[in-house]
């Protein structure tokens, strides 16, 4: 008997060959069709404990709301906003335990797969991980991110190019454990089962631009395993600056998900 096809990730992190320690966090709840990544804000106090807190908040918030899913299939957008706001929530509720934390926080992103005859990929994030969907041969960044730089490019005080050496590249406008109130951008859209859809940390996107990934997900020829290994591999081989975190998530039968 075959097993069913289901959207499952594929996930790894790494420290890279910099970074004393790894401050990303990840989560493969493939159970429930939710996948979430989460780098803790560098020069910031405790940023590992940012990152683990969220994913972990996060992840209780999926289990205790997966029965409300399933009978709610076209409230995923709701659902995945509610885990990173809960888990905003939690960040700052470590803050207000511990003063000494104060300025701790953490990116996320966080992607939801509805149990649908038309699935849809339901992506809530805040900061500067990513979400990009693979589909026949081109690569599409879904999130724009929550940076100075960003709103820069949007104002067009700077072009795109700069965009990727400005020296304030990488300070965050947004993030968990940024403000009480913080809501995530959310984004909604319909997959095929021949994507792929990745969430990474930007200590993949700093070492390889959008070209050289979409190149390593041709040459996995729809393998999330061979993706996800050789995303990581690049990124190390290419100096590794950053902790590095990688999910992919493809419709296939379920497996062993860590590579």
């Amino acid at each position: 008997m075959t097993q069913p096809q289901q959207w499952t990730g594929v996930g790894r992190t790494e420290t890279g060959h910099v970074r004393a320690s790894n401050q990303d966090a990840l989560a493969l709840l493939n159970d429930y069709g939710v996948w979430i990544v989460a780098d803790g804000m560098s020069g910031h106090p405790a940023g590992d404990l940012a990152a683990q807190t969220a994913v972990a908040a996060a992840t209780e918030r999926a289990r205790e709301r997966a029965a409300w899913l399933r009978e709610h299939q076209n409230a995923g957008a709701e659902f995945v906003a509610d885990l990173v706001t809960n888990a905003n929530q939690r960040v700052h509720d470590v803050i207000l335990a511990k003063p000494f934390l104060k300025g701790m926080g953490t990116t996320v992103v966080a992607l939801v797969m509805t149990p649908a005859s038309m699935p849809v990929a339901h992506i809530a994030h805040l900061g500067d991980s990513r979400a990009y969907l693979y589909r026949a041969g081109q690569l599409k960044q879904l999130t724009r991110d929550h940076t100075l730089v960003e709103k820069f490019v949007q104002r067009g005080l700077i072009d795109a190019a700069t965009a990727l050496t400005h020296p304030e590249r990488h300070i965050l406008t947004k993030g968990l454990g940024m403000g009480v109130d913080m809501k995530p951008e959310l984004t909604s859209t319909p997959v095929t089962p021949q994507d792929l859809i990745l969430l990474c940390s930007d200590g993949l996107t700093k070492m390889l631009e959008d070209t050289a990934i979409a190149s390593v997900f041709s040459r996995a020829n729809g393998d999330p395993h061979r993706a996800c290994h050789d995303l990581i591999e690049q990124a190390l081989s290419r100096g590794g600056e950053d902790n590095v975190t990688v999910i992919v998530v493809a419709h296939m039968p379920p497996a062993v998900t860590a590579v």
